[in-house]
């Protein structure tokens, strides 16, 4: 009885999500008709060409950046919680994200004290994904190492943290020395954004996503035995050091590639997972971790809607809508619940 109710929401929740996938397609400056979106997809005929581009090229890789960027961060926010056993953690308490926006933060702002060479090398599409991902590598060889050096694992989150904050300070050394331009092209970047990558991105941005997702799914059993504590994982033969480490890499890979390609999206990783054990009231990961996916997806596509502003040629900043979402529902979960951890 129990397989048949998650069945049921499993498939309530598909449905959404094609019904909203399509729906984000629709949404635009320019106003196209319903039908020709359909066609332009599955190959028919399109009664303007212009349309046909702005579908192909914009709307359906925004689309679905924001499903692989939704399900992305969602799953990291749980392995976080689950290993740290803290409800509030999220993908970015390790620091990867903020490693990520030093890489970037020195490409832009960094010019002013290299010269104006970092600057003129920033045009390339590739150059901030890939400024972004080397500074995230960095934090997560310094973060694997740290694990590696201690026994609590609490202890690698507060190591985490440090490194946030210790990249935080460098950024802001180096925007106290750049040019309001500078400041202002770093700033627009860390709004995030999920329409500015070509077909070519998003097939890098797919293969590491889908690496991460499989390694995911292979530790299944350590995930469900780490919420009962390391000791009781030990009990059960689990290796943990291994787990941890295992844990840590695929969150520091997924929050990277996502960082490193949309910039830095809030509170979607830190608010899907409660919402995934609200609906589903389970606490096994065959479980969470397909439904996290799937709710991270529908959310970010809703998000990205409201961004939108149907009707309207302005495009409000993706990381603002998540944050408006996202923080009321863990402001609600923690006065509703005093235990919000199953």
């Amino acid at each position: 009885m129990e397989n048949k109710s998650y069945t049921k929401y499993f498939l309530i929740l598909s449905v959404l999500l094609i019904i909203l996938f399509f729906l984000n397609i629709s949404f635009g400056s320019v106003s196209i008709p319903f039908k020709d979106i359909f066609n332009s997809i599955f190959g028919g005929e399109v009664a303007k060409e212009s349309w046909e581009t702005i579908i192909l090229n914009f709307r359906v890789p925004k689309a679905i950046t924001a499903v692989l960027v939704g399900s992305g961060l969602s799953v990291c926010g749980l392995l976080m919680q689950t290993l740290f056993r803290n409800p509030l953690a999220g993908p970015f308490v390790l620091g990867i994200s903020s490693g990520a926006s030093l890489g970037v933060a020195i490409l832009i702002l960094g010019s002013s004290l290299f010269g104006g060479f970092l600057l003129s090398n920033s045009a390339s599409n590739w150059s901030l994904p890939i400024a972004a991902s080397l500074g995230a590598f960095l934090v997560l060889s310094a973060v694997i190492i740290a694990a590696n050096k201690v026994r609590n694992t609490m202890s690698i989150l507060i190591i985490g943290l440090m490194f946030g904050s210790l990249t935080s300070a460098v950024i802001s050394v180096l925007a106290y020395f750049s040019e309001a331009a500078q400041i202002q092209q770093y700033l627009f970047w860390s709004f995030g954004s999920l329409g500015n990558l070509s077909w070519n991105e998003i097939s890098v941005f797919f293969i590491i996503y889908i690496i991460g997702m499989l390694a995911t799914v292979s530790i299944i059993k350590p995930l469900n035995s780490f919420l009962l504590g390391e000791n009781y994982a030990k009990s059960l033969g689990i290796n943990v050091k291994k787990s941890r480490n295992i844990i840590l890499l695929i969150t520091s890979l997924l929050t990277g590639v996502i960082t490193a390609f949309s910039g830095p999206i809030a509170f979607i990783g830190l608010a899907v997972p409660h919402i995934a054990r609200m609906i589903f009231t389970s606490s096994n990961h065959k479980i969470l971790l397909p439904s996290v996916a799937i709710i991270g997806s529908i959310i970010l596509l809703i998000c990205d809607i409201i961004a939108q502003l149907p009707t309207s040629e302005f495009t409000l900043p993706i990381n603002a809508i998540t944050s408006l979402f996202g923080a009321p529902i863990v402001i609600w979960l923690l006065i509703r619940k005093k235990k919000i951890f199953i």
